[in-house]
């Protein structure tokens, strides 16, 4: 029964094909591996299946896992599609894939060394000089950029897909900045354990040694100093396609994620700008292409490169993986003269075949594509041209008048492929298993034996039935890949250094991240007290509104003034608009909700989250699960409306309230007690020192009668949440005195000024300096903490006038916020500098001097 049910779900699959199928052999038979896999489909079932499928899209959006499509409007920070159905190969044939992979490196590499050595293949023939001179990827100020190892290509990667007779045919290559392998790595992560009997009765090769591979070839690239080796990400920022794969195996190799302008030349060497000082930077694996590499050479006005960088590495003072200038490999018109340059350099014919390719830079060649322009794809031949690739037979007689134009033009420009029919595999769409065209991306470091293929890739398949349309950029869903056998093999799986390479280093903390941790903290604890204070206005108006009276409503009015002056919203409740305070909601969800005014609640949370993207690669999954938590809350807050029920308003804040709670919980107990984590404490200090002090300074501003203040003393000890302290000391007896002692000078109280000055003076100690005496922002903070350890509570507590009751406190308090906002300039002065030197980087520098 069960082998017929196995043979059905086939068989109705197979009902679908149109064109080679995955799961064929030549004779048409079924694979072995593929039909352990539907053995495995068929118990799972197709219900099952679907459940899968939406907790596979659960894991995506709780690890953050996204993908930037620049032409979509809602596209950035897009999540991440991945299909439950791997794509499969038997490991006998990956070993034949991988040797033609390997001989196309080795061959790519040679290329690239000649291109910028010698030349032979122009000289002798092999290439036109057009197609390198001409070139938009070739660079001349890379002449002479080159790394001290024997491979100058040490990464490299392979676009592929089954062709018409069986073999995999190499579409693209990629050799400037390959990405990939993070989601592939992340793919594999996700189908393990969402999907764990997939993998029953065969064996599927791991791929964490792939990745041990290229921390040792990194390593290896600065042959001469194997101590304390500092190896930076470097990144275009989280506008960048695959900023989540850049971040993720930045974290995950060990290595500090940079942008540009984290970095700098200086004395002949690269600096990584840290809140430390400068240190200096031995390798660089790269994620910019080449041309914004260094605008001082390349392309004038990059932001995203190092002005200097290619003289630094013509000195040897700084390795970069790739070497800029191997954009020049991925020219597209470059596969139809592989196999010549293959005879000539290695006396070999291309074991991997690529789709056949004419360029129109040649004149036989070119007579040839405007002769069938109806039958083939044409491309540009250089990758960074805006250009989807048109297929010649969905072209009407003008379309293609039209683009012989444009190639009779430009021919250099314009390469043409023959369109042929790729494999299918099985995937689950629209809640069924359905065949869609596939393509794999397979990857290789360089490492002293060779080049070492990853066992697995990252396999895209079309969202579109019957159209080879795999690009993320156009809705690709990714695949995991296996590469499956009956034999098992003793492989570690995770990252092992030779002892020679490994010694425990502390990696740097780039003043950019720096930043974004501190207004993370700041953003986050700003939204926290605004919900907080929130949360007890409308328990307020609540409790006015089912069992108060009409002469018990002035503590509500300074509740909501003090709403507006702590979210800082114009004109929101103020003398001027008195109907506001009988009808106060619609303030009150514009506060929340209006994510276009600066100060509200969902534009704060924005902030937070966008501080939180740019240092990603610092939280663990644990961390990121909470913020995806709080990402949905924001959702919601914004679609708060003001006739919502009050009480739905309040869950979702209380929600908000305790998911913001759980973060700083995680933070607390994940994160390492370095310099990032004392910059994002002392963040959520200073923004928590301030909130209070503004609340208190609003809520105490008029006089009131004794009752009112008793609401309101009520309040203040809420909002830090003192009050079960303050009963447990003084029963319902609530004095003012009493309560400024609790949350001015009560050191056991974690919100009173005195313990929060006192948290802030230690982190900030803790903090880099330049010498051993007190800086400006320790300076503040002693003042802000004396001035409250030294106040007399009887004195502040007395009734001076009726303008202002509470005066001597309202003058303290407005001291103290005086300071701590000092505080925060001044730590940004210290620390967040990207342009000038910062605190010790003029003492580093001079001493480094000495030292060279």
């Amino acid at each position: 029964m069960v082998a017929d049910t196995i043979h059905s779900l086939l068989d109705s699959y197979r009902t679908q094909l149109s064109s080679y199928d995955e799961i064929l052999n030549a004779d048409g038979s079924i694979k072995p591996h593929w039909e352990k896999l539907f053995q495995s489909l068929e118990k799972i079932g197709n219900l099952e299946l679907k459940n899968r499928l939406q907790e596979i899209k659960n894991k995506i959006r709780e690890n953050g896992v996204t993908y930037n499509v620049y032409e979509d409007p809602k596209g950035m920070n897009s999540p991440w599609k991945l299909d439950p159905i791997p794509f499969l190969i038997q490991k006998s044939e990956w070993e034949s894939i991988s040797k033609g992979l390997q001989q196309r490196a080795i061959l790519l590499d040679l290329i690239f060394r000649d291109m910028y050595g010698e030349r032979k293949l122009v000289k002798d023939g092999i290439l036109p000089a057009e197609l390198v001179f001409e070139n938009t990827g070739f660079f001349r100020p890379c002449q002479d950029v080159k790394l001290p190892t024997e491979h100058q290509l040490v990464m490299y990667a392979a676009d592929m897909a089954r062709g018409p007779d069986g073999r995999m045919w190499v579409l693209d290559n990629r050799t400037q900045a390959p990405s990939g392998s993070g989601y592939a790595l992340e793919n594999r992560q996700i189908i393990s354990k969402v999907m764990p009997e997939l993998a029953e009765k065969q064996y599927v090769s791991r791929l964490s040694p792939f990745f041990t591979q290229i921390q040792q070839a990194i390593f290896r690239v600065f042959r001469e100093k194997t101590d304390q080796l500092n190896v930076v990400y470097l990144t275009a920022g989280p506008n960048n396609e695959t900023y989540f794969e850049q971040a993720y195996l930045a974290s995950y190799l060990g290595f500090t994620l940079v942008q540009g302008n984290d970095l700098t030349v200086k004395n002949g060497y690269v600096w990584v700008k840290s809140i430390e000082g400068l240190q200096r930077v031995d390798i660089i694996i790269r994620r910019v292409d080449d041309e914004w590499c260094d605008p001082l050479e390349l392309r004038g006005g990059s932001k995203l490169g190092v002005a200097g960088l290619l003289q630094v590495i013509r000195n040897g003072n700084v390795m970069v993986i790739n070497p800029p200038g191997s954009s020049i490999l991925e020219n597209t018109a470059l596969n139809s003269f592989l196999p010549s340059v293959s005879r000539y350099f290695l006396k070999e014919e291309l074991l991997l075949p690529s789709v056949a390719t004419w360029w129109c830079g040649q004149a036989k060649e070119r007579q040839y594509v405007l002769e069938n322009l109806h039958r083939l794809i044409i491309k540009k031949a250089n990758r960074k041209q805006v250009f989807r690739s048109v297929y010649g037979r969905q072209l009407t007689f003008d379309q293609l008048q039209e683009l012989r134009t444009q190639i009779l033009q430009h021919p250099s420009e314009y390469v043409a492929q023959e369109e042929i029919s790729f494999s299918t595999t099985p995937a689950f769409v629209n809640d069924r298993i359905e065949p869609r065209y596939a393509a794999i991306r397979a990857f290789l470091t360089a490492t002293p034996a060779g080049y070492q293929v990853m066992q697995g890739g990252l396999t895209r398949s079309s969202p579109v039935k019957d159209k080879f349309t795999f690009s993320n950029q156009y809705g690709g869903i990714a695949k995991d890949t296996w590469i499956v056998s009956d034999e098992t093999e003793i492989i570690p799986d995770r990252i092992r250094l030779p002892r020679q390479l490994f010694q425990k280093s502390q990696t740097s903390l780039p003043s950019r991240s720096a930043e974004n941790l501190f207004w993370a903290a700041r953003y986050g604890e700003r939204t926290m007290a605004a919900t907080t204070f929130l949360i007890i206005t409308l328990n307020s108006l609540n409790l006015q509104r089912n069992f108060g009276t009409t002469t018990k409503t002035e503590h509500i009015e300074i509740l909501l003034k003090t709403v507006s002056r702590l979210i800082r919203i114009e004109p929101g409740f103020s003398n001027e608009t008195p109907e506001s305070y009988k009808h106060p909601f619609a303030i009150i969800t514009d506060s929340i909700a209006n994510d276009a005014k600066r100060g509200t609640i969902a534009s704060t949370i924005d902030s937070f989250l966008k501080a939180m993207i740019v240092v990603r690669e610092r939280w663990n999954q644990v961390t990121w699960r909470t913020i995806d938590v709080i990402e949905n809350i924001a959702q919601k807050l914004k679609q708060i409306q003001p006739k919502q029920n009050p009480n739905d308003i309040q869950n979702i804040l209380n929600t908000l309230q305790y998911s913001l709670f759980t973060f700083y919980g995680i933070v607390s107990e994940s994160l390492p007690r370095n310099n990032g984590f004392l910059l994002f404490e002392t963040g959520k200090l200073i923004e928590r020192i301030l909130s209070k002090i503004v609340i208190m300074r609003s809520i105490f501003s008029a006089r009131t009668e004794r009752f009112i203040e008793h609401e309101l003393i009520e309040a203040t000890l809420m909002n830090h949440f003192a009050l079960v302290n303050y009963r447990s000391a003084y029963k319902s007896n609530y004095e003012m005195e009493y309560m400024l002692d609790m949350v001015l000078l009560d050191k056991q109280v974690p919100s009173s000024l005195a313990y929060l000055l006192q948290a802030l003076e230690q982190t900030i100690a803790q903090l880099p300096h330049a010498s051993e005496r007190l800086n400006d922002a320790q300076k503040a903070v002693l003042r802000a903490s004396t001035q409250i350890q030294l106040i007399d509570v009887a004195e502040l507590s007395t009734v001076s006038g009726d303008a202002m009751p509470y005066e001597k406190l309202d003058q303290l308090l407005a001291e103290v916020y005086g300071l701590i906002l000092s505080v925060s300039d001044f730590t940004a002065n210290l620390y967040f500098n990207h342009t000038a030197t910062q605190h010790s980087i003029t003492e580093t520098i001079m001493d480094l001097e000495n030292e060279l």
